[in-house]
């Protein structure tokens, strides 16, 4: 048995944002990671000397606390990354935001117009619930709009259908568009919309480098950081953790502590809890749904494919759902400058077509959709590889916020033990959202009250997290202690 004030199970951003603020504080932790390398879903792989994220994370927030942290830690190694990102339906691109006039002269005035008299069929009539995301999507856009640009790709995402997503996860991911902003924005150029910068930060050697350097940091500072090593219980007596048993090197290890911070799925940590909870709170822990994803990494011996960082492929007719083209986030993830590395992502269930398929197949399949829009012929694909990656997102289905509020209140009643991050939480946040909860856990056994669960996702999400927002006191007052 090893004793440390606090375990923390997880080395991705909440994580080792929380290691960090403790050892700034003199407290020594153990992280205890299952994965071979730090960050989480925010990790950089490396595949022949090629480096390419899981998925893209851009460095770009309004919650001061957090970009002082990423300064402080990477300092001079970020560098600035102009945002292009557009879709690609009907072998055309689309500007995102919006053009006024691309959007006009890709569909044809007789679609456009069309598109525009559904839109003032909703705003005269509004649909009366906006309970899905179909349903709030289609308040804002009309239906044809709605039918065209968002439903094929978000099913494609979430593989269930629109009317079942709730709005919850709408309102979070594109805050504050509409058709009426988007058409302002093309034809007077301003650009209000919340989710929607031009530029952001970016670690040159992809965002892995910044938690590699975290947990250097912590391990400079006396922290212990274990990778490949995995959590199998959680040993409670009444409402406190007393340890925690892992399997590393092939053997259990047990570590106690005074407090513990765990980042794991939600779901995954009930069903380690010895011993176990009421029967509601594992039905809860049961019933939450997670979204997985492998992504397909293909190095092509071209040296200019297309200027985006991504493009959202809205196209029905492949499974991709989104193609990263990691040389134009850096130049140095890409080792020889004449060719290009493409990440063709697959959103998917474990167990279903996509997951099950080998590697090669996969290779072959990324191959084939990438020739069949348009972007590279065979011949220019020398190489692939492929990451999976389970419990990438979680779901906000219909019943996702009833088990959530049950497993909430049974984790308030424990007294040493806090949930951080994306899965941590079951909230789709991003990275500085994560960081920031991690922040308030530490800030916790310090001896403040923070309710990390009354961490808005909404207000602190990345460019909407503001100070002077004082409509709600309590959130208010959470955020202005918070940085």
């Amino acid at each position: 048995m090893k004793h440390y004030p606090v375990a923390i199970v997880g080395a991705g951003p909440a994580g080792l944002t929380a290691a960090y603020e403790l050892v700034k504080q003199g407290i020594i932790p153990v992280v205890l990671e299952k994965g071979d390398k730090v960050g989480g879903i925010a990790r950089t792989e490396t595949y022949k000397g090629y480096r390419f994220d899981i998925g893209g994370h851009r460095f770009y927030t309004k919650v001061e606390a957090v970009q002082q942290l990423w300064q402080e830690v990477l300092g001079n190694q970020f560098i600035k990354v102009p945002r292009l990102s557009r879709i690609f339906y009907r072998g055309k691109f689309f500007n995102y935001p919006i053009s006024a006039f691309n959007t006009l002269f890709n569909l044809g005035i007789i679609e456009s117009t069309l598109i525009m008299l559904s839109y003032l069929k909703v705003r005269i009539w509004p649909l009366r619930e906006e309970k899905t995301f179909e349903q709030w999507v289609i308040n804002r856009f009309g239906e044809r709009l709605y039918k065209t640009f968002f439903k094929t790709y978000t099913e494609k995402v979430w593989g269930i259908p629109c009317s079942e997503i709730q709005a919850d996860w709408a309102a979070q991911r594109i805050k504050g568009l509409s058709l009426t902003t988007a058409i302002i924005n093309a034809l007077f150029g301003s650009n209000d919309t919340k989710t929607l910068i031009k530029e952001f930060d970016y670690p040159a050697l992809g965002p892995g480098m910044m938690w590699e350097k975290f947990a250097e940091a912590v391990e400079n500072k006396d922290g212990k950081v274990y990778l490949d090593t995995k959590v199998i219980s959680f040993e409670r007596e009444g409402n406190k953790i007393k340890s925690i048993t892992a399997e590393q090197n092939g053997e259990l290890v047990q570590y106690s502590a005074d407090n513990f911070i765990t980042s794991m799925p939600i779901s995954a940590l009930v069903a380690r809890l010895k011993p176990q909870p009421p029967e509601e709170v594992l039905h809860a822990a049961r019933s939450l749904k997670y979204r997985d994803f492998l992504i397909v990494s293909l190095i092509v011996d071209r040296k200019d494919l297309f200027p985006d960082n991504w493009i959202y492929i809205h196209s029905p007719e492949v499974k991709v759902g989104r193609i990263q083209n990691f040389k134009n986030w850096s130049a140095a993830l890409v080792p020889h400058a004449s060719k290009s590395c493409l990440g063709m992502e697959y959103f998917c269930s474990v167990g279903d077509d996509i997951w099950e398929m080998s590697d090669a197949e996969l290779v072959e399949l990324a191959t084939r959709e990438l020739v069949g829009l348009g972007l590279a012929t065979t011949a220019d694909v020398e190489d692939g590889v492929v990451i999976r990656q389970p419990k990438a997102y979680p779901v906000y289905d219909a019943e996702y916020r009833g088990h959530l509020q049950v497993l909430e209140k049974f984790f308030k009643g424990m007294e040493n033990l806090q949930t951080i991050g994306r899965n941590g939480m079951h909230r789709y946040n991003n990275q500085d959202h994560s960081m920031l909860t991690g922040m308030l856990a530490v800030r916790n056994i310090l001896g403040e009250k923070h309710d990390l669960w009354d961490v808005n996702t909404e207000r602190s999400y990345y460019e909407d997290f503001s100070v002077d927002r004082s409509k709600d006191k309590k959130d208010s007052d959470l955020i202005s202690q918070s940085i």
